[in-house]
């Protein structure tokens, strides 16, 4: 295996193995933050010695073990630790490798699960959550993280430091929550999941429609986290809506990389395995019961438009009743505007900007772009095209998007010909 081959297998390694690593010595030293440390230190060791010894046969194994020493080293040299420090060092030394690795497997799940309750813990900022649950959960380094959020990389840094910082002084403790504070604390961490994939899906700024690698970063910790809490209802309605969602990707934007409608889209290039997963697990949530929360009933309106095969045969009325419960669950302005669009489509345009002209002066609405981008397209579809071409530019000025910008001037040059012509 040539050098550049080695360091492609490490960086593959880290991917797959960051999390179990950082999650196992979290659970030894009490602390995320000298757990990351420890861990990339490990990286470091392996960058060094795999390109010449080989690529060991555990790599994950092999990369603990060194951590492990790592840590011993070091309450070696501290002599000024806390008592409870130098019973730790004591117990890791002793500790054997074998009996270490079959501890690590038999806790590998509750540890992963305590990581990410803790890196989405509330005491965060979302952006703070965000930036650490990529960072310790999904592998990205902090240059991936701010190129992928298109903000500074001292920015992303800091909210890392931050982060760890805050939750030591807070003294968060490494342990699975009970009863009302878990439900809180996974409610966060499915927030930060929903924002991570939305960001992948349709990205706020920058040039690209759409970054896939935040969806799947996104949907393989939701994956995770549906085995690590099997009995979530709303952990499995976030999985299926976010597998139902990442069926589309390929075909949301164009050989140019210019965003295509979910009317105008080639949906024989959607997944089928994606549709299947996602059909699958909205079905698991809803055989455990009880009333259907935000995520469950949005996977169940991306089901509506996944068992459709044309457009066409969308069933817009049920997405319009989902809609309607929704909103009625959340009283988001942002999900009424949805629902009017469905109620556009399945009773006509005129009834679905009734619903949009009544969220005019709603103040969570101003500066959102799509209000005025649907708002355009019900006045286009009524044949009134001045007001329409308004409205896409108005838009247009609105996004901080270059190809969604470009879309909505688009669509506004549309409006000066009058489909009559």
């Amino acid at each position: 295996m040539t050098a550049t081959e080695t360091h492609r297998a490490i960086h593959a390694v880290w991917r797959i193995e960051s999390a179990r690593l950082i999650a196992g010595l979290t659970r030894f030293v009490r602390d995320v933050g000298l757990a990351e440390e420890l861990a990339q230190d490990a990286l470091v060791a392996a960058l060094e010695q795999w390109p010449t010894a080989g690529v060991p046969d555990k790599p994950g194994a092999w990369l603990m073990a060194t951590a492990k020493r790592r840590a011993i080293d070091q309450f070696r040299r501290n002599k000024l630790l806390e008592r409870k420090h130098e019973e730790l060092g004591h117990e890791l030394e002793t500790e054997q490798a074998p009996d270490l690795e079959t501890a690590i497997d038999n806790d590998v799940g509750d540890d992963l699960l305590r990581l990410i309750l803790i890196s989405c813990h509330p005491v965060l900022s979302t952006e703070a959550r965000v930036a650490l649950t990529l960072r310790l959960l999904g592998g990205l380094t902090t240059e991936e993280i701010a190129r992928a959020f298109l903000v500074p990389e001292p920015t992303v840094a800091q909210r890392i430091v931050r982060a760890r910082r805050t939750l030591s002084e807070a003294r968060v403790p490494f342990e699975v929550p009970r009863g009302e504070e878990l439900a809180a604390r996974l409610s966060s961490v499915l927030e930060v999941l929903y924002l991570v994939f939305n960001e992948g899906y349709s990205a706020t700024a920058g040039d690209d429609w759409v970054r896939p690698a935040l969806c799947e970063d996104a949907l393989r910790l939701g994956r995770i986290l549906a085995e690590l809490v099997p009995e979530e209802p709303e952990v499995h309605g976030l999985v299926a809506l976010m597998e139902l969602q990442a069926s589309r990707l390929r075909a949301r934007v164009g050989p140019s990389g210019e965003p295509i409608l979910l009317m105008e889209q080639n949906r024989a290039r959607w997944d089928r395995l994606l549709i299947r997963r996602g059909l699958a697990a909205l079905e698991r949530a809803g055989k455990l019961g009880g009333e259907r929360g935000p995520y469950v009933l949005q996977a169940a309106i991306a089901a509506c438009h996944a068992r459709a095969l044309t457009p066409e045969q969308t069933d817009w009325a049920r997405i319009a009743e989902l809609y309607e419960e929704l909103a009625q669950l959340t009283a988001s302005p942002v999900v009424e505007l949805n629902r009017a669009v469905a109620v556009s489509m399945a009773s006509g345009p005129a009834a679905g900007l009734e619903i949009v002209d009544a969220l005019s002066s709603e103040r969570a609405l101003e500066g959102y772009h799509l209000l005025p981008s649907v708002r355009g397209d019900l006045l286009a579809k009524l044949g009134r095209l001045d007001e329409a071409r308004a409205e896409f530019e108005r838009a247009a000025s609105l996004t901080r998007n270059v190809r969604e910008r470009q879309l909505l001037l688009e669509r506004a040059a549309a409006c000066t010909t009058s489909p009559r012509e």
